[in-house]
């Protein structure tokens, strides 16, 4: 949810009445459709695909363009097939987004499956708290659910929605109902720092492939790409030496997954902070190149310029 102090701060969180009134009745019209049978949900994901493919074209410059700096052994053909299976991928995932809101606990378990469960519980026993790095790649809302499943508390670091106070209450609630906590970025190291202090497990939970401004100082090639990454999952790791896992999401069926939680580093103070942002890197490309159409080729991941005087990090 909207942190209060950043709204305060941030003048792209707030909104006008009229705003306000249509962003309520929007989120109303998507609690009725979360409500509605998976049969239901993936009608409506087909009529979306069919208009957002082939009428309104969604962000297609931007899917086509990024894929070509990914895949430029690929032809022409091979590409528009990978869009193509986006395009259906992405919204399937978008239906699913908004059937979290009412599932229970029992019908995720039939969807959701999770892997590596025992080594987590390896350091739970011994009061260790853990650092999940994941990405957005299949669909990484349903793992909110993982909470279910281990007695870290899972703290998911979030940035809050821009102007749109309801819907960010929306997704929260899907998030959280699991018993889970959304954290915003800017609290992360605080709540990781705390819960080391406190001896409390917890599994703090980074989609860290977002978009940093272009001053981040952490810059290296993604998908044959020069892009910026947060580097406070790595700065946290080190200063907390907490074991950093890699979540691995794969999809098994249409609306079934399977999540693989691995161990990547189990004593970070013991390696170079710039390795770990790169295993997490270079993690992610092997898995994207395998099936690609899963990953969000519709954000625009690379759009800043490297300033000079930074340096990539290779």
């Amino acid at each position: 949810m909207i942190d209060k102090e950043l709204a305060k701060r941030d003048k792209r969180y707030h909104e006008g009445f009229f705003k306000k009134i249509g962003n309520g009745t929007l989120v109303l019209f998507l609690r009725f459709l979360s409500i509605l049978p998976f049969w239901v949900i993936y009608g409506i994901s087909n009529v979306l695909y069919f208009l957002l493919k082939n009428v309104v074209k969604y962000r297609k410059k931007v899917i086509l363009e990024n894929l070509t700096y990914a895949f430029p052994e690929k032809s022409e053909e091979e590409k528009n097939q990978i869009a193509n299976k986006f395009y259906r991928h992405f919204c399937d995932f978008a239906l699913e987004t908004v059937k979290l809101y009412s599932m229970n606990d029992a019908e995720m378990k039939k969807r959701l499956t999770v892997k590596g469960m025992d080594q987590v519980s390896e350091y739970t026993s011994q009061g260790k708290s853990i650092i999940l790095l994941g990405f957005h790649y299949n669909n990484w809302e349903w793992c909110s659910s993982i909470q279910k499943r281990w007695d870290n508390k899972l703290l998911m670091i979030v940035n809050p929605m821009r102007g749109n106070q309801a819907l960010d209450k929306f997704i929260a609630h899907s998030r959280e109902k699991w018993g889970g906590v959304s954290v915003p970025v800017h609290k992360s190291a605080r709540m990781a720092i705390d819960a080391v202090r406190k001896k409390e497990p917890v599994a703090l939970w980074l989609a860290a492939d977002q978009t940093p401004s272009a001053d981040s100082p952490f810059w290296t090639l993604f998908l044959n790409r020069e892009a910026p990454f947060f580097s406070g999952p790595e700065k946290i790791a080190i200063k907390t030496n907490q074991p950093v896992f890699f979540l691995h999401l794969k999809k098994t069926g249409r609306g079934k997954y399977e999540a693989d939680v691995s161990l990547m580093f189990e004593e970070p103070k013991n390696v170079e902070s710039k390795d770990i942002m790169l295993a997490y890197i270079r993690k992610m490309e092997e898995i994207i190149r395998e099936t690609p159409e899963y990953y969000l080729w519709s954000h625009r991941r690379w759009k800043h310029r490297r300033p000079e005087g930074i340096e990539l990090t290779l």
